[in-house]
């Protein structure tokens, strides 16, 4: 089960950079994202009343802190993402930028979250690093036209992105992911709206290609990406779902090779293979926990983002 979770985790992730790339031609970032937020919100929230149990004992503090999570998670990374792409950085690049996060990740895991991270899990954690710059440095030679600050932005939504996840980590309840989806949305549905209203761009294009390209954004990216990324975090932890983030740079630039020709060239499969290797020695160095420990955190109800078992 972990494994086919991975898997549609990755794919369903690495979708949202294509969904991006076909959206940046019809509409601006900030229409994109409204339409794509704003009719996904109307309907969680409508269906929110039929699903009570989920929303039992959730309070407004627990409530304010998903919003805040989905401002991370959401609004600053895609936003930065979109924009990104629509500036002319290939979306392949954007996923390799991205592809840094794991490495942020587990080095804050340990301050931030108190938990042990093994020096197999590091060798890893670099070692998918490596994999990502491959795939960077060939994308880069090949030259996409974008100017050079434009390459800054993505780095600022993988910071979110972590900000988010350690964020969600610490807090002291678990949040059922129907409810954390919901808020996610509404969210980014206000303030995506509130943006393309106060640059003019909420009106959008009658084109096919846009409402295609949001269908694909709303059913893989936000269903398949999201709710697949909290649903793991909550079964194994910060740092394996953080390494599956190195695979999303190399299965980006295939998908992106094959649907918009963008350059997939003999580096840019042995940052594949070297991303691949990576995640197997992560997910293998995972440090045993002590029978100790297991009780300890079965009784406290607390989670363990770091050393969960399989």
């Amino acid at each position: 089960m972990n494994a086919l979770l991975s898997a549609a985790f990755v794919l369903s992730w690495s979708s949202g950079f294509i969904g991006a790339k076909l959206g940046s031609g019809d509409a601006p970032a900030t229409t994109l994202l409204m339409w794509r937020f704003l009719p996904l919100a109307l309907v969680l929230l409508a269906a929110a009343p039929l699903a009570r149990r989920p929303w039992r004992g959730v309070g407004a503090r627990a409530l304010a802190r998903q919003a805040v999570i989905g401002l991370l998670s959401q609004s600053g990374y895609l936003l930065t993402v979109y924009h990104a792409i629509q500036l002319g950085v290939s979306s392949g690049t954007t996923a390799l930028i991205d592809g840094v996060q794991p490495l942020v990740a587990g080095a804050l895991a340990g301050p931030l979250l108190g938990r042990y991270v093994s020096g197999r899990q590091w060798l890893g954690l670099v070692l998918g690093a490596g994999g990502v710059a491959l795939v960077t440095l060939a994308d880069a030679g090949a030259g996409g036209g974008a100017p050079r600050w434009a390459y800054l932005v993505p780095p600022i939504g993988m910071c979110c992105l972590v900000a988010a996840t350690f964020l969600e980590s610490r807090s002291p309840a678990r949040t059922a992911p129907a409810v954390a989806m919901t808020v996610h949305c509404a969210t980014s549905a206000v303030l995506f709206t509130v943006l393309a209203a106060a640059t003019g761009t909420a009106v959008p294009p009658a084109d096919a290609s846009f409402w295609g390209a949001v269908a694909w954004l709303v059913v893989l990216s936000t269903f398949g990406g999201y709710g697949l990324y909290w649903l793991i975090l909550a079964r194994s932890g910060v740092t394996r779902v953080n390494t599956l983030m190195f695979l999303m740079a190399p299965v980006t630039a295939v998908w992106g090779a094959l649907m918009f020709g963008e350059p997939f060239g003999p580096r840019t499969a042995a940052g594949l293979a070297v991303c691949l290797a990576a995640v197997v020695v992560v997910h293998r160095g995972e440090p045993p926990r002590r029978p100790a420990d297991r009780r300890k955190t079965a009784g406290a109800g607390s989670r363990d983002p770091v050393n969960l078992p399989s």
